[in-house]
């Protein structure tokens, strides 16, 4: 079952951050961008992928003691460090990068849907405002907008908002910081760039063509912020 953010990390774990924190694990073992207290088939330990396949043989599901385990385990202490960072005064923005297949899987939102090279998500509509549904925006809408551009600008196709608003990560510690000035922003970078359709293998050649073109667009980021 594929359950890892293919190329995520060799893409966004060298940028020019002050801070850059990834998980070690596969999301069907616990997955970080949900609620702690969130249980049931996609939960924080879900019992099924994202193709609504069953993660466990009849019998085999974790109970309440293992639950709780991977959460002290693997859930905790990464959420602890993430609160940890975006505390210091110095950091203003934090991004939840992740990796998406070029066509959603049967049990996502966007089943069978061709997706752009990046997504920037704030929790908003697609121009990156305030949506009634969701709530309260983690990122000013302009300022998304000039990520866009940007992105747009070193060859990258963009969504915004579309077809991922976010998650629990961008929503949850992004409302606090939007409080303080600070913002949140969630960005997916689709596998396709680097990742071949048929053996499903990260090609390193393109794959570092795109950690280069990543890298520059974040130092534009931090000049034009």
């Amino acid at each position: 079952m594929e359950a890892d953010d293919l190329g995520a990390r060799e893409i966004f774990a060298s940028l020019p951050v002050m801070v850059a924190l990834w998980s070690r694990w596969s999301r069907l073992v616990v997955d970080l961008d949900r609620d702690s207290e969130e249980r049931g088939p996609r939960g924080v330990v879900p019992l099924k992928d994202s193709h609504g396949r069953n993660i466990y043989k009849e019998g085999g599901l974790p109970e309440d003691e293992e639950v709780e385990r991977r959460l002290k385990v693997y859930y905790r202490p990464y959420h602890f460090r993430l609160q940890e960072a975006i505390q210091d005064p110095e950091i203003k923005i934090l991004f939840d990068c992740h990796s998406l297949a070029p066509m959603g899987p049967s049990g996502a939102l966007d089943p069978m849907k061709w997706k752009k090279d990046i997504v920037l998500a704030n929790n908003g509509n697609p121009r990156g405002e305030k949506d009634p549904f969701f709530g309260e925006i983690t990122c000013p809408s302009n300022t998304l907008q000039m990520m866009k551009e940007i992105l747009n600008e070193s060859g990258f196709s963009v969504s915004i908002n579309q077809p991922y608003s976010g998650g629990f990560i961008t929503a949850h510690y992004g409302k606090k910081l939007i409080e303080k000035g600070k913002m949140a922003v969630r960005m997916e970078i689709n596998q396709e760039l680097y990742v071949d359709g048929e053996t499903r293998q990260m090609d390193r050649f393109r794959l570092g063509d795109a950690a280069r073109r990543v890298q520059k667009v974040f130092r534009e980021f931090g000049e034009r912020i």
